[in-house]
């Protein structure tokens, strides 16, 4: 089995790891968007949380992992889990991580009807697909600006509805498909659609480090990794291990986590100043401070939880202004420091 590069031993990209935390620790964030530099360690990110994650209880045996607490009419119609009288068996399993390639054709992605079982056997029989080997966990599109559209629509209604359905070939499938969607990409390679970026509920830039010290401690940790990838490894476990610690308890403090009407104020002021269309911006915002909270050991939605997520939940979300050549996270920054203060 391929060792990742352990999560907590990337340097720098302070806002890129938090985001994958608050995502962690709340799916309902609906995702999270990293655009950046090739080599900046985007790829790296991912899979190293993947390794990172605790694991799931799911049903015995069955090809969705769905969740065995969860009511059965919401699973699939061919889930196990569904049947009067019938005894869930449960297993542990790793949170689902899958990969999304660029080349994947839609039959891989919805699923489709196994044509080796059909001609052997004269059954039919669904075969599932990415999105539900997906489900409960994390679907990582890499290069997502370069996602054909047919495949694009087909994630914005998966995305929306949070169930997938497959009626093609005498077929017909509904299955729960909620995942917490996780793409990067280099903004010179090509824009993503409005509507799908709007689907995620966080967006980081990420750049190449700009400071010598960071450059050498960046390049001394992965060759350190290439040379000895279990070494390292073993070496960073404490590391990891407190990382997972803080996700889990984190998981266990969110839903007691207060939200004041003073922390509600702040998010619509800040939307209503930056111009921000629709209230998934401020849904956004608050729900990613509270994860950040519950993070950080509190109790309730601070006005520094807010700041520290601010950027990251609304730039992809403002409308462009042409008379304006700066950035959306400096125009952000700019509407806190006249709102609240610096």
């Amino acid at each position: 089995m391929r060792i990742a590069f352990p999560f907590s031993a990337i340097v720098g990209q302070d806002d890129m790891k938090l985001a994958m935390l608050i995502a962690a620790i709340d799916p309902g964030i609906s995702g999270v968007m990293v655009f950046g530099d090739r080599g900046t360690g985007k790829s790296t990110a991912v899979r190293g949380l993947a390794a990172l994650l605790p694991p799931l209880e799911a049903v015995k045996s069955c090809l969705y992992h769905c969740d065995p607490l969860a009511d059965k009419s919401a699973c699939a119609t061919d889930c196990t889990h569904r049947g009067a009288g019938k005894v869930t068996q449960v297993e542990t399993i790793a949170t689902p991580v899958v990969d999304f390639p660029l080349g994947a054709t839609e039959d891989r992605v919805v699923g489709a009807l196994d044509l080796e079982r059909a001609l052997t056997q004269g059954e039919k029989h669904f075969e599932p697909g990415l999105l539900a080997r997906a489900h409960r966990g994390f679907l990582y599109i890499d290069e997502i600006n370069l996602l054909e559209d047919h495949l694009v629509d087909l994630l914005l209604d998966v995305a929306a509805s949070g169930e997938n359905v497959v009626e093609r070939e005498g077929l017909s499938v509904r299955h729960p498909a909620r995942f917490v969607l996780i793409g990067s990409g280099n903004p010179e390679e090509g824009e993503l659609r409005p509507q799908l970026l709007d689907r995620f509920g966080l967006s980081v830039d990420v750049k190449t480090p700009d400071t010598l010290a960071l450059r050498v401690e960046v390049v001394r940790r992965r060759d350190a990794f290439d040379r000895d990838a279990a070494g390292f490894a073993k070496r960073q476990a404490r590391e990891e291990a407190k990382v997972r610690d803080q996700i889990i308890a984190a998981r266990a403090r969110l839903m007691d986590i207060e939200t004041p009407d003073t922390a509600l104020e702040w998010a619509s002021k800040l939307c209503m100043a930056v111009g921000v269309d629709g209230l998934r911006g401020e849904l956004t915002l608050i729900r990613a401070a509270r994860a950040v909270a519950a993070l950080k050991g509190g109790t309730k939605v601070e006005e520094r939880h807010l700041r520290g997520v601010a950027v990251m939940a609304l730039r992809h979300r403002l409308r462009r202004n042409p008379l304006d050549e700066t950035g959306s996270s400096t125009r952000i920054e700019r509407a806190i420091a006249d709102l609240f203060g610096a």
